[in-house]
């Protein structure tokens, strides 16, 4: 197994007042060129925007872009005519494809939005541009991997245009749980702590930390203490 370790940390950080985002990928005006990206995946962003706040419109081409709020509501609207909130236990995807503009603003006047922001660098370039929202299962199924993106439209969560699956997990103190890839030979997982510690393979990671592993079929996590994580599988050699 090999493996890199990205402690939270090291991220890179931006600070607008409205907007605080921590980068485990190169993105603005934050650069380490030993952090441009991991295989297909370019962009993690872990972002806080306050009340009222967001972003206003602006345009993407020939990327997937997925959303993940954590905590807090967000409003989306774009250029296909889409108008939508995403909630905490909702997925939202963007493939921007031939191009495609949007806004996304905290939909609450009283309360922070917490979100992840994931770009997947695509197989396929100028597709029709496209929106998907699906929601989790409610209560979350504990001890075990949930798929939260796959490259199968109709499959569990959402689609995206590349060979890349999403999966994310509860687990409790001390449990133990496996992954095995779906592309061994030419992926990888880059898995990323959003609560508590835990151990994959070698690493120990505590929250927000996050390890890149490739060269193995599957490896086991066990949770150190009451544990949220998600994994995202992406080709190495993207196309």
């Amino acid at each position: 197994m090999q493996y890199f370790v990205h402690k939270a940390a090291e991220r890179g950080q931006a600070n607008f007042g409205w907007l605080k985002s921590y980068h485990s990928f190169s993105f603005g005006s934050y650069y380490d060129p030993n952090k441009m990206q991991f295989g297909a995946l370019r962009v993690l962003n872990d972002d806080w925007v306050e009340a009222g706040a967001g972003f206003p419109r602006h345009g993407h081409r020939d990327m997937e872009i997925v959303s993940i709020p954590l905590s807090g509501n967000l409003k989306h609207e774009d250029s296909t005519g889409t108008s939508a909130v995403i909630r905490s236990g909702d997925v939202q995807v963007m493939s921007a494809g031939s191009g495609i503009e949007h806004s996304e603003f905290n939909a609450s006047a009283e309360e922070a939005v917490a979100f992840l922001q994931i770009w997947v660098m695509p197989r396929e370039r100028a597709v029709v541009p496209r929106y998907q929202q699906v929601s989790l299962p409610v209560p979350f199924p504990a001890k075990r991997w949930v798929q939260l993106v796959s490259p199968h439209e109709g499959a569990e969560g959402v689609f995206v245009y590349q060979d890349a699956w999403f999966f994310m997990a509860e687990l409790d103190e001390n449990q133990q749980l496996n992954y095995a890839l779906q592309r061994p030979k030419t992926h990888g997982v880059y898995l990323f702590v959003l609560e508590g510690e835990l151990d994959a393979g070698e690493v120990t990671l505590s929250r927000r930390d996050a390890a890149g592993i490739w060269e193995v079929d599957e490896f086991t996590i066990r949770a150190n203490s009451v544990a949220k994580v998600l994994a995202i599988e992406v080709p190495l050699q993207p196309n």
